[in-house]
C-alpha cells in the first residue's frame, strides 16, 4: 500500500526578485513527502519555463522515501524574458530551502529541457562560469550557490540552442514568410525520402546550423539598431521548428517511437502550425537562450563539471529525444560514478502502463546505493 503524500506549497523571494505587488512570489513550488516523514534525501526539478511544481515523478519519489520539490523560477511561463544567471539564483533558493528542512543530500533532476538548466546550476555552483545577460549586472547571489550531491538526467535535451537547431526546418528561406521554401532542403518532399540518404542528411544538418547562425547575425544587428533608437528589445517569431529528420524517418536511430510523429502530433502538420519551441522570442532572448554561438544554455560545457554521482535515463519511445542525445550527455559527464539506463516509455512515461513506477524504482535504487535514505 502506497503511503499518503503530503504536499506543501512553497513561495519564496529571491535575491534581486521580490514578491510582486499582487502577492505572488518569484519562486514557487510544491514539496512532496510521504506523510509524517522528514526525508534526508530530496530531489529538486526546474525548467526554463514549464511549471514543474506538480512534476509527474513527485508523488512516485515521495512514496519511496525521497522528498521532491517541484520548483519554478521567476520565468515560469515567461521564457522570452529568460536570463540564465537569475534563474540559477532562483534554483539556489529552492536548494537552500531543502537544506533548511533537514535534507542532507540534494539530487538535481534534469528532466527534458531542464537537463541543461540543472547542469548549469551545478556547474555555476562548483566553478562560477555564467556571465550576466547583455547590458545586465550579475544576478545577486550568483556566486553563492549550493551544489547538488547527485544529478539525474531524465529524457533530457542537450540544451535550448541544440534542440531547437536539431528540430529547425532549414528549408525556410525568409524568416518573415515561412511559406517560402528551398525545395532542395524540404524534409517533406517525398523525392528526398524517407528514407533519407546520408548526403541529404549531411546537407540538411549543415543548413539547420546555418539557419541558427543567420538569425544570430540578424539579431545582433537588429539589437544594435533598436537600442540606438532608445528601445531595449523587440519581439519576433521563429517558424517551423518541428522538422528533425528523426521525427519523419523512424529508421534513423531506431527506437519504439511511433513513426512520423513529434510531441504535438503528425510532424508535417505540426511543423506548419503556429506553436513550437522558440516560437515567440525577443532579440535578447534569442542571444541569451537559443543562439548556438551566444547562448550559455548548452548542456555539454556544464555537464563537463559533473563529478558527483550521475544517472542518465532515456525512454525508448521518445518522439523528440533520441539515443544519441543521451549518449552525448553521458559521454560529456566526467564523473567516475555514472550510470546509464534506458527504459520503456514515451517522453513523459505515460505509456506503457507502469512506466513511471519503473522510472521511480530505478532512481530510488540508485539513490539508496549512494545516499542514506532515512527520515525522522
Amino acid at each position: 500500500m502506497k503511503p499518503a503524500i503530503s504536499k506543501t506549497f512553497i513561495g519564496l523571494e529571491s535575491p534581486g526578485a521580490r514578491r510582486a505587488g499582487a502577492g505572488g512570489h518569484p519562486c514557487q513550488g510544491i514539496y512532496h513527502v510521504a506523510e509524517g516523514t522528514r526525508p534526508r534525501v530530496a530531489m529538486i526539478a526546474a525548467h526554463y519555463q514549464i511549471d514543474f511544481s506538480e512534476h509527474y515523478l513527485a508523488e512516485y519519489m515521495a512514496a519511496r522515501g525521497i522528498g521532491f520539490l517541484g520548483w519554478n523560477t521567476r520565468y515560469r511561463g515567461y521564457e522570452w524574458l529568460f536570463n540564465l544567471d537569475q534563474a540559477l539564483v532562483d534554483i539556489g533558493v529552492g536548494v537552500r530551502w531543502l537544506r533548511e528542512q533537514g535534507v542532507e543530500h540534494v539530487i538535481l533532476l534534469g528532466n527534458s529541457g531542464g537537463g541543461s538548466l540543472m547542469a548549469a546550476y551545478h556547474s555555476q555552483a562548483v566553478e562560477p562560469c555564467v556571465r550576466p545577460a547583455r547590458d545586465m549586472e550579475p544576478a545577486p547571489g550568483i556566486d553563492d550557490l549550493v551544489p547538488g550531491d547527485g544529478y539525474v538526467s531524465l529524457a533530457a535535451h542537450l540544451g535550448r540552442p541544440d534542440v531547437l537547431t536539431a528540430w529547425m526546418d532549414p528549408a525556410v528561406i525568409d524568416e518573415n514568410d515561412p511559406t517560402l521554401t528551398d525545395p532542395e532542403l524540404d524534409l517533406f518532399n517525398p523525392q528526398h525520402g524517407p528514407p533519407f540518404s546520408p548526403e541529404f542528411l549531411e546537407r540538411y544538418r549543415a543548413a539547420q546550423v546555418a539557419r541558427n547562425h543567420r538569425i544570430t547575425v540578424w539579431a545582433k544587428v537588429e539589437l544594435e539598431r533598436v537600442t540606438s533608437r532608445g528601445y531595449f528589445d523587440r519581439h519576433f517569431t521563429v517558424a517551423r521548428t518541428w522538422a528533425d529528420p528523426r521525427m519523419v524517418d523512424a529508421s534513423l536511430e531506431p527506437t519504439e517511437r511511433p513513426p512520423g510523429m513529434c510531441y504535438r502530433g503528425p510532424t508535417k502538420a505540426t511543423n506548419y502550425g503556429d506553436r513550437g519551441i522558440g516560437g515567440e522570442v525577443t532579440l535578447r532572448n534569442w542571444l541569451n537562450m537559443w543562439s548556438l554561438e551566444e547562448s550559455q544554455c548548452r548542456a555539454e560545457p556544464h555537464l563537463a563539471k559533473l563529478t558527483v554521482p550521475t544517472l542518465v535515463m532515456n525512454p525508448d519511445g521518445d518522439e523528440g529525444v533520441f539515443p544519441s542525445d543521451a549518449d552525448r550527455i553521458f559521454d560529456a559527464i566526467p564523473s567516475t560514478d555514472k550510470t546509464r539506463a534506458d527504459l520503456p516509455g514515451d517522453h513523459y512515461f505515460l505509456r506503457p502502463e507502469g512506466a513511471r513506477d519503473a522510472v521511480a524504482d530505478v532512481i530510488a535504487d540508485w539513490v539508496a546505493a549512494r545516499f542514506p535514505v532515512r527520515d525522522e
